[in-house]
């Protein structure tokens, strides 16, 4: 598995800070034992000059009976323990004219001194002191001392204290170095939390982000080029909500080593979340080499994947940015292949888009789209039509079906083909549906009271996957029902086959539910969705409605699928309802083959409720419409 890219930054200012921190230990070691050494030379001094005034005190008195019995043979003998005192080079009596008395001297190489002066006097340079104290009585005696015991003590205890100070130093190191390593050991380990993804082992978006700005500066220098592939997992959810996490998180794992074993060892990998990988190139010469590194990807994710006894196919959708041509900033480069991959999700999945600039205006447009939407509820843009449903037999209308339309004020008249799915991808369906289905309760309670759905069967009201989904759908329909004093038989919801598919399960145990309350339900864009027969003898419905992708080939390569699709419906005793009926020749074949039920622009197109009120008024008969002239 690919390892993640590791910036020596914060190591190198963690080594730094060692560094100084050694440093400055050091110095707080070498300024303490100096300040030692320098005491100690103060207390050796003391002590010296202290020895040799009490040595000198000491000799005074008998050196001056001596003197004044002018006995030199005792004051010889007054001077000759001096040698048991090492420091003590020389002694001199002098008489009270000044001449020597007697003298005592270590060496013979000793030389008389020359005019002594009083008192205590220290020559460090030449290592050497003396002392002159007058006796009572007349004379002076003087002593000579070396400061060589005095700088060996010394030396000793710079020697002891260096050593002392070295060990300090030493233990510093280590405790330093142990320190270092722990918080290294730290470091990485958050470094590995905070930049590789726990699942893959992959880098994540941390990481992503650092190495495609890493890798675009190094483009500038190189005068190069680097391309971006974003992939996204198609329908890795279903995963998720059938197998659980565990198995999603075992497959992603297995995605990634696919990813690492097919690229290069210069490409960089990353999953920077959920189901979304990116793939770094460089150097991309063009954007050919970029699709082909994506087709690359899309052959080796559609092998099967085995995992926990299931054998599981997964599609990717890919986009493709190329910099510096497509983006000159890491995050504009990022969005682009972003929003190339949304566009090939919406082209099929399973495939790959290569960045475009009309792409991004489109994703611009969509966004202005959500941003608007939302604001739609309470602007008052948003407002209903009404499509009649003609019964083939009588050529009365025994339906309608409410369709939502938005006057934007900003972007003017948009297709619900447009904001529909925008709706659904950003969750304002539910409010919307939920708006819808309001509306269209209070219009059609108005039309019950005024006795215009005496021949009605029906309004049909469209229900969203969203919706379907939200537990308090139910009370929502209540809520409005409770309102509007609608009849619940009269109330419609028409749930599209791919939606019932989705969560079978949930849906079945939901429209069990809705048909309690005497609610009619409907499936539209009937053979889209891949419905199982076991299921559809198994659902609470009333009615199929045909799609109009099949009623749009009739008469001709669509026949046998709408037959077999009636036959189907009345042999489960449903009612049948072809949509996007625009020509005579399909009202007649749907007609012969058995439908119950036609909507289309053939009859009339979606209309206002001012509109659909007149048309009831005039309870027109639609028959003369549904028979070819002979």
């Amino acid at each position: 598995m690919m390892t993640p890219l590791m910036l020596p930054s914060a190591q190198l200012r963690g080594d730094r800070i060692a560094r100084l921190n050694l440093l400055a230990a050091a110095a707080m070691l070498a300024t303490a034992s100096l300040l030692l050494i320098l005491f100690q030379l103060f207390s050796l001094q003391a002590s010296f000059q202290r020895n040799l005034h009490i040595q000198a005190d000491m000799l005074a008195p008998a050196a001056a009976q001596a003197m004044r019995q002018d006995n030199r043979l005792a004051a010889q003998q007054l001077l000759a323990p001096l040698a048991a005192a090492p420091h003590i080079r020389q002694a001199l009596l002098y008489s009270a004219y000044g001449t020597p008395f007697a003298r005592y001297a270590r060496s013979s190489i000793d030389a008389v001194p020359a005019a002594p002066r009083n008192g205590l006097h220290i020559d460090y340079l030449d290592g050497s002191a003396a002392i002159l104290k007058a006796l009572p009585g007349g004379g002076a005696l003087y002593l000579g001392a070396s400061l060589a015991p005095l700088y060996a003590s010394l030396a000793q205890f710079a020697a002891f204290t260096l050593l002392v100070c070295l060990c300090a130093f030493g233990l510093t190191f280590l405790m330093v170095r142990r320190t270092r390593t722990a918080a290294q050991h730290a470091e990485n380990h958050l470094h590995y939390l905070a930049h590789v993804d726990s699942v893959t082992q992959l880098p994540n978006r941390h990481e992503f982000n650092d190495a495609l700005a890493y890798a675009l500066a190094r483009a500038d220098r190189q005068d190069s080029s680097v391309g971006l592939l974003l992939l996204d997992l198609d329908n890795f959810k279903i995963v998720n909500d059938t197998l659980g996490h565990h198995c999603g998180d075992q497959l992603l794992k297995l995605v990634a080593e696919r990813l690492v074993v097919i690229l290069r060892g210069t490409d960089i990998i990353c999953r920077i979340g959920g189901d979304e990988f990116v793939v770094i190139v460089e150097p991309a010469d063009d954007s050919s080499e970029m699709a082909s590194v994506a087709r690359k990807i899309l052959a080796v994710l559609a092998a099967p994947f085995d995992l926990e006894g299931h054998q599981l196919y997964v599609s990717a959708s890919i986009g493709v940015s190329l910099y510096p041509f497509d983006a000159q900033d890491v995050a504009t480069l990022t969005r682009n292949a972003d929003t190339a991959m949304y566009h090939a999700k919406h082209q099929g999945k399973n495939r790959y888009a290569v960045f475009k600039a009309e792409m991004e205006l489109r994703a611009q447009r969509r966004l202005r789209m959500e941003a608007n939407l939302r604001r739609a509820l309470q602007n008052e843009e948003l407002y209903l039509h009404y499509q009649p449903q003609i019964d083939l037999r009588s050529g009365r209308i025994v339906g309608v079906e409410a369709l939502i339309r938005w006057n934007c004020r900003e972007m003017g008249q948009l297709s619900p083909a447009e904001f529909i799915p925008v709706a659904e991808e950003s969750g304002i369906i539910v409010d919307l549906g939920r708006w819808v289905l309001q509306s269209a309760c209070r219009q059609a309670a108005l039309w019950c009271k005024a006795g215009l759905l005496d021949s009605l069967e029906h309004v049909a009201v469209n229900l969203s996957a969203c919706q379907a989904r939200d537990p308090g759908l139910m009370d929502d329909i209540r809520a409005i029902l409770h309102e509007t004093q609608l009849p619940h038989g009269l109330l419609e919801l028409e749930i599209t086959e791919g939606v019932l598919m989705d969560n079978i399960h949930a849906n079945v145990e939901l429209m069990r539910r809705l048909q309690e309350t005497g609610i009619h339900l409907s499936v539209d864009d009937f053979g889209t969705g891949y419905s199982s027969m076991s299921y559809l003898k198994r659902l609470p419905i009333d009615q199929l409605k045909i799609d109009r992708s099949f009623v749009h080939d009739l008469p001709g390569e669509g026949e046998a699928i709408v037959t077999a699709i009636i036959a189907m419906a009345h042999s489960l005793h449903l009612k049948v309802v072809a949509e996007g009926v625009e020509t005579l020749q399909q009202v007649e074949f749907l007609r012969t083959a058995g439908c119950d039920n036609v909507q289309g622009f053939f009859f009339a197109r979606p209309m206002t409720a001012a509109q659909l009120t007149a048309l009831l008024l005039e309870r027109r008969d639609w028959s003369t419409r549904t028979i070819l002239p002979a």
